[in-house]
């Protein structure tokens, strides 16, 4: 368990542990819903917090630049086998420190600047690294998009087709951060090899749920496949990728010497733990309670009147309209902040919001079901949320259902934290 009580930080410095305390606070007190986020196990938080943060390992296992990686190697040969096992995947490389780092090496392993890439927009469900124009994939290649149907929010593969033919790109990214619903890999691989493109599968979201057999795998499908370990694998903060082994090589060149020096060998410690608690079959449980925890919530919402884009969900995440009842996704992120519930706003399918206030709000159950939440707790979220959203000007209300989410989060522990130890 991790505590501050009587801690070294407290000590040395006080202004920091503090700030520490009251995040920790935060986060057993509060409902944890961003889709994005989850809990470490108190294995993954300690190794991650380890002396392995001194050792400086430029290079890979058996060939670092340093000298002294003897044991350090025998780590991350360790996660780079337990990932490779999990995914059934030929390489692997374990190095990326986040999702965007994996996809960078991703791009520049097997593309030229000013090739041509297609990914779902970042408005439809996509993520910044797909090609968005203030980032590096959208700065250093020529980015196109696809989306989803307007009327059902799926993704419309013969569009996605249509798309690939009209742009004839180098590279096809498929994945996303905002889409409910399960992705087709094989049908993806179909449409990359008519137009001869790179098929580059990016399952950070959905990575627990491949890993638990709750999501078919873009492994066999996909020429790289990127992720992160934090969200639904429930791991430490970082990035990986696996690949074949014909484009192994490049992949390990591309991510050392060609974007970092050092890798974070105290996170690939966190990465070797994670994926071997991903291995054990309990992981199914929870990869299982997951995705019934998302059906639920979904047909809750529905059942109160607030729409659910594509009408429902078959993975870890629902986006909720809340533009239906008048209010954008930011304030209602703020309103639900306020009773200890947390979000996040985003776009929906054709809104006219901005991206800074959207007229959604993601939610994800990752982390409450790391906590033991079931499907009739998380019907019970989605009252508290409702409540909230219909009485944005109610104090006492909301006072009342911010004492409401303390009660039912005192019943579940968050994992790696000590509750005793909260001021």
């Amino acid at each position: 368990m991790v505590t501050m009580t009587g801690s070294l930080l407290s000590q040395a410095d006080p202004e920091v542990a503090a700030s520490i305390g009251r995040e920790r606070r935060r986060q057993i007190e509060g409902i944890e819903l961003i889709a994005s986020e989850n809990y470490a196990s108190a294995a993954v938080l300690e190794a991650v917090g380890t002396v392995l943060t001194n050792k400086y390992a430029e290079g890979l296992p058996g060939k670092r630049y340093y000298g002294g990686c003897e044991f350090v190697d025998e780590i991350e040969v360790l996660a780079i086998e337990r990932a490779k096992q999990l995914f059934g995947a030929e390489h692997a490389n374990v190095q990326p420190h986040s999702g965007a780092s994996a996809n960078l090496a991703a791009y520049f392993s097997l593309l030229n600047p000013g090739d041509k890439i297609l990914g779902l927009n970042l408005s439809e469900g996509g993520h910044l690294t797909h090609g968005k124009d203030v980032n590096f994939s959208g700065r250093f290649f020529d980015a196109h998009f696809y989306g989803v149907d307007p009327v059902t929010g799926l993704i419309d593969y013969d569009q996605v087709l249509a798309k690939a033919r009209e742009v004839r790109p180098q590279a096809i990214i498929c994945g996303a951060s905002a889409y409910s619903r399960i992705i087709d890999f094989k049908r993806f691989r179909e449409i990359a090899d008519d137009v001869g493109a790179f098929l580059f599968a990016d399952i950070a979201h959905i990575a627990g749920l491949v890993a638990g057999g709750e999501h078919p795998s873009p492994v066999g499908y996909a020429h790289i496949t990127t992720s992160t370990t934090h969200k639904t694998l429930r791991g430490p903060r970082s990035g990986f990728i696996m690949t074949s082994e014909e484009f192994g090589a490049g992949i390990d060149k591309t991510v050392f010497p060609g974007m970092h020096g050092g890798p974070l060998m105290h996170v690939i410690a966190g990465k070797a733990v994670a994926f071997r608690e991903a291995l054990q079959p309990s992981f199914k449980d929870y990869a299982r309670q997951i995705v019934l925890n998302a059906k639920a919530m979904a047909s809750a919402f529905m059942e109160r009147g607030f729409p659910i884009i594509s009408g429902g969900t078959d993975n870890h995440l629902l986006l909720v309209d809340v533009g239906s009842i008048g209010i954008s996704g930011r304030k209602a992120e703020r309103l639900l902040d306020s009773v200890g519930i947390s979000t996040n706003r985003n776009t929906i399918p054709g809104d006219t919001r901005s991206a800074l206030l959207g007229s959604g709000v993601r939610i994800g159950t990752p982390a409450v079901t790391t906590r033991g939440f079931d499907e009739a707790d998380c019907v019970q979220v989605v009252d508290f949320i409702t409540r909230a959203l219909r009485a944005p000007d109610d104090d006492v209300a909301l006072a009342r259902i911010g004492a409401e989410v303390k009660e039912l989060t005192s019943r579940f522990p968050v994992p790696g934290i000590d509750r005793d130890a909260l001021d």
